[in-house]
């Protein structure tokens, strides 16, 4: 069975390239997903660039209003995914464990459909 792990986190709280810590921190992603790869559960995954340059189309009574930023207000924002493939929710669950985030939330859900799979 398919899972997506969607990633929320601070994004102030993450290093950037050529600061210090950034290698350590990648480093960990880095084994994060080698580690999906050899277990055979990866199948997709990315990070995201910063909610600034994020453009939201909000439905109303069918008709589609394009506004910049982040669809909500929030603390944590969505900072990447990965759609990964599990035997069960105690795997999947435990796999999002092992995401290198010091604090945020893992949302784990199982896919319903993928046309292509």
């Amino acid at each position: 069975m398919e899972y997506l792990l969607l990633i929320a986190s601070d994004e102030t709280d993450q290093p950037h390239p050529g600061s210090p810590g950034f290698d350590d921190w990648m480093g960990a992603w880095m084994a994060y997903n080698q580690q999906l790869v050899d277990g055979g559960h990866f199948v997709a995954g990315a990070s995201l660039q910063p909610t600034a340059t994020a453009t939201t189309v909000r439905k109303t009574a069918g008709a589609g209003q394009i506004v910049d930023g982040p669809f909500a207000e929030t603390k944590e924002q969505i900072g990447g995914f990965y759609v990964i493939s599990a035997a069960d929710l105690d795997e999947a669950l435990r796999l999002a464990e092992g995401l290198p985030i010091p604090k945020g939330s893992v949302e784990v859900r199982p896919l319903a459909v993928r046309p292509d799979a």
